[in-house]
């Protein structure tokens, strides 16, 4: 028979189910266990097809601007200029080789979630135990469950006590799932369905017997990993813009090269061959092939910074989409917050005691509020304070300067307040033995302990749901409900305590033995705190113009309470899984970015959150941990792991992990993205308005019918010489001041904005003219030609290099006394270039290369004068921008 996984199992009784499925508790028999598996296939995920190596490898060339570099390369070796056709090939190989190492590890993001299927499970067949391989269970099969399994299908479950299940891959929530065998409603979401157990979670205490009613791909976890394999690759924003400025440069100089080729030759009567070079040569000196390589080193030198804050870049372009993010979808728990619970208040009796410290670790004090006696709120505490110690079976230990949790992280929190409160746990329990106990069940919700005092009095303690604690002492929950309330609204889980005396003890302790005579003790309220150091972390993410989301699977109360102690919009506003079912897409991207958190969500919210952001021009990072996460994080911008408590799965389909799970070094990695941003930004902008001023000359020379300035050889080697110094120093600059105060850039920014447009103008115009100046003052005092075209070779690596101090800060008002001493890597790159350049002009072998001459120390001086002059102009020039407001870049 075939099984409908779709069906609200949860919400239907045990006996129905099992009808359903056409299964008793015995179990399946062989036969009909090997027709369903027959049927619905084996437990496990399908492998999806792989693209070959080759294929990868290959993909890596598609590239209208990789397409024209091998065109040059090819001319350039015709043209006998093989250095220059093997710099542009190495430069191309460098790129491919980076890029399929980097995309191949993606495709293990399928195959870490497969492995959270475990491979064998306890089950019943024919009514006999028996241990199977996982990949046999199918629906109907009876699997029994014990603390420390993995759970082997989506069940629903039958028989259950005590059983609490770490469901965190699927819902987010750092507390363990209470389950019982109770239907809830059919809506239910994921991590309100009680009933059920699924597949990849694991059992933490308890037992159970469940029914499988989906395995393989039914199951929540192989939907998960359709959604995965569903999200199709995002590019990142640079590598658009790459792609698309390549394809148009191409066009526009195939097209402008072939017209000047025609003009020379047919207008003024230039020889084909030297026109042929001749533009060749200058189709190869305006194309900046070194960009592509730059930028990756610039990526590179990125991801050595980011590592150094924690944040481990696993896809090289995701440093730069770091620096276009515009919004965060953060996790609550373990990101925003600790992961460590924490008793934060005492409510009893006439007293209410503040508790200070975060964590387990022993350290704070406790304080009466309202102006009470700390002492005596304190004496008065101190009975439910050994109550949540001796009704308790966890235990802290100092491991590596770290206190741990071994057991519940709740009653991980009791100990830690008791010795908070000056107990020792391991003393009182010795004082106070255990005679027997009651065991929490969530049919009950509470846990009862029987204890033999110092005195020889029997005394039975309990704690558990404030409700049912008080149901025992026969206290109306009117009383205390405003107090509730006020926790509540602090974010705070509540505990409620109990003690029972004894008169006559019983041999062991009943449900029977708790009725009657119960002493209410009051409650208290736990927080997962805050990360002091992510609260620093949104308050420089709103300056920088980041928005922030807080994407959970715990309670809007809660996750709004976290968000209005880290301020994590002005007045945050929360909207539920829920209540986003009801949303189309239109309408969920109308109001998405008014939300702040989105509590009780499942896999699909976070997905389709993240895609109505994006719909919205959003540049969006979303952290996550579990399997649940690993769609979402692959369909955002860049999606980040968590390196400590994140899954596999997580980290493989995510573009960075974080190794120390804090939310405040995705900021630092956005710190450095923006600053990668910005470096490529200054490769771009002296690059291509000094391959411009290049152009411009040459252009002119041809359009004027004089002789040219530069020789074909002449422009290959100002290209060559400067694109591995002042080409990369660049990409070693240090962040500029402010970097976190400007707002990001839009989604959709051109590569070649409004300012560097200008620039390309300005500076190509000042360039040209002022090399055409150098040449013909040089001819017009009698000079050869060789002689005027040295100067003019000279003029423009001195120039670039003094333009390279101008486009260090363009961010600043002007050039700075540290902008002008520049960095070890800009001074070192200077000293290449002007011993290179001492070569070119006086050194014999270099004559006979690129026909140079030697100069004398008067032009060296003109050359460097004007060039220093350059850089003036340049300044005002960007000062000017600045106040009239033209561009947006220089505003900040």
């Amino acid at each position: 028979m075939r099984i409908d996984s779709d069906a609200p199992w949860h919400g239907l009784e045990g006996n129905d189910v099992l009808a359903r499925l056409a299964a008793d508790g015995a179990g399946l028999d062989e036969d009909e266990a090997r027709r369903r598996l027959e049927s619905h296939g084996p437990n496990r995920l399908p492998e999806p097809a792989r693209a070959s190596a080759i294929t990868r490898f290959v993909a890596q060339f598609r590239s209208a601007l990789i397409y024209f570099l091998l065109a040059g390369a090819a001319a350039a070796a015709a043209l006998g200029h093989l250095v220059d056709a093997f710099v542009i090939i190495v430069v191309v190989l460098v790129n491919a080789i980076v890029g399929f190492m980097q995309e191949g590890k993606a495709e293990q993001a399928l195959g870490a979630i497969r492995d959270l299927i475990t491979p064998h499970a306890t089950v019943l067949r024919s009514g006999h135990r028996r241990s199977v391989d996982a990949a046999s269970i199918v629906p109907g099969d009876i699997v029994l469950l014990e603390p420390g399994d993995r759970v082997p299908a989506d069940m629903r479950l039958l028989r259950v006590r005590g059983l609490t299940i770490d469901e965190a891959l699927l819902t987010g929530e750092s507390v363990t799932a209470d389950k019982h065998e109770v239907p809830v409603a059919p809506d239910a979401a994921i991590g309100d369905r009680t009933d059920m157990a699924f597949s990849g979670t694991l059992v933490a205490t308890g037992q159970a017997t469940g029914v499988v009613t989906a395995t393989g791909q039914g199951t929540q976890i192989g939907r998960i990993s359709q959604l995965l394999q569903d999200v199709e690759p995002m590019t990142t924003p640079l590598l658009r813009q790459i792609n698309d400025f390549g394809r148009r440069f191409t066009w526009v100089v195939m097209a402008g090269a072939a017209l000047l080729f025609a003009f020379a030759v047919l207008v003024r009567n230039f020889d084909w061959a030297d026109a042929l070079i001749a533009v060749v040569a200058l189709a190869v000196g305006i194309v900046p092939e070194g960009l592509p390589a730059v930028i990756t080193i610039t990526l590179a030198i990125g991801v050595q910074r980011m590592a150094a804050r924690n944040a481990v870049i696993r896809k090289l372009p995701a440093v730069e989409t770091l620096g276009a993010t515009s919004v965060i979808c953060t996790d609550k728990t373990g990101t925003l917050t600790r992961n460590e619970m924490t008793v934060r208040h005492l409510l009893i009796d006439g007293h209410s005691l503040h508790v200070s410290g975060a964590g387990y670790a022993p350290e704070g004090s406790l304080t009466a509020d309202g102006g009470d006696d700390d002492a005596a709120a304190v004496a008065a505490a101190s009975r439910i304070i050994e109550c949540g110690l001796l009704c308790n079976d966890a235990a802290l230990d100092l491991r590596d300067g770290e206190w741990r949790v071994e057991g519940d992280p709740m009653e991980g929190a009791l100990v830690a307040l008791a010795m908070k409160a000056g107990l020792s746990p391991d003393n009182l329990r010795g004082q106070w033995p255990r005679l027997d106990e009651i065991p929490f069940d969530a049919a009950y919700r509470f846990m009862a302990t029987l204890h033999r005092a110092p005195t020889g009095e029997v005394v039975a303690f309990i704690k558990g749901a404030p409700e049912a604690v008080m149901a025992k002492a026969g206290i109306r929950e009117a009383g205390w409900d405003g107090r509730m309330a006020e926790a509540a609204n602090r974010g705070e889980r509540v505990l409620g305590f109990a003690l029972k005396r004894f008169s006559t003890p019983p041999d062991r302790l009943g449900f029977g033995d708790l009725e009657g005579g119960v002493e209410f003790l009051g409650l208290m309220g736990f927080i997962d705190p805050p990360r002091e150091e992510a609260v620093a972390a949104i308050a420089e993410c709103r300056s920088a113009g980041i928005a922030v989301k807080m994407i959970t699977g715990d309670h809007a109360a809660t996750a709004l309470a976290i968000a209005r102690q880290i301020a994590l919009a002005d007045d945050p506003r929360a909207m539920t899984g829920a209540e986003l079912d009801g949303l189309s897409d239109a309408d969920l991207a109308a109001i998405v970015g008014d939300i702040s958190v989105f509590a009780r969500t499942s896999p699909e919210h976070k997905l389709r959150i993240v895609r109505a952001l994006q719909s919205d021009g959003a540049i969006v990072a979303m952290t996550g941990d579990g399997v649940n996460d690993a769609p979402s994080l692959k369909q955002a911008d860049v999606g980040t792991a968590m390196g400590r408590k994140g899954t596999e799965a997580a980290k493989e389909a995510a573009q960075m992990v974080l190794l120390d799970d804090n939310f405040a070094s995705i900021v630092a990695a956005v710190h450095e993205g923006r600053t990668v941003y910005d470096n490529i930004r200054k490769v771009i902008s002296w690059t291509i308005p000094t391959n411009g001023g290049e152009t411009l000359t040459v252009v002119l020379a041809i359009l004027a019918g004089f002789a040219m300035p530069l020789s074909a050889t002449q422009i290959l080697w100002i290209n060559l010489v400067l694109a591995g110094t002042l080409g990369l120093v660049l990409a070693f600059e240090p962040s500029e001041p402010g970097v976190m105060r400007r707002p990001p850039r839009p989604s959709g920014a051109p590569l070649l904005t409004p300012f560097l447009l200008w620039r390309v103008l300005i500076v190509s115009i000042l360039l040209a003219a002022a090399s055409l100046g150098f040449y013909f003052h040089a001819l017009g005092q009698g000079r050869d030609l060789e002689t005027a075209r040295t100067i003019v070779v000279n003029f423009m690596i001195v120039a670039e290099i003094f333009y390279l101090f101008n486009v260090r800060y363009l961010h600043m008002r002007s050039l700075t006394w540290r902008g002008a001493l520049g960095t070890p890597a800009v001074l070192g790159a200077i000293a290449v270039v002007v011993i290179a350049q001492i070569a070119f002009t006086y050194a014999p072998f270099m004559h006979g290369l690129f026909h140079s001459r030697p100069l004398p120390v008067r032009d060296g001086i003109a050359i460097i004068a004007a060039g220093f002059g350059l850089m003036l102009v340049l300044e005002g020039e960007k000062l000017l921008m600045r106040r009239l407001g033209w561009f947006e870049e220089l505003r900040a």
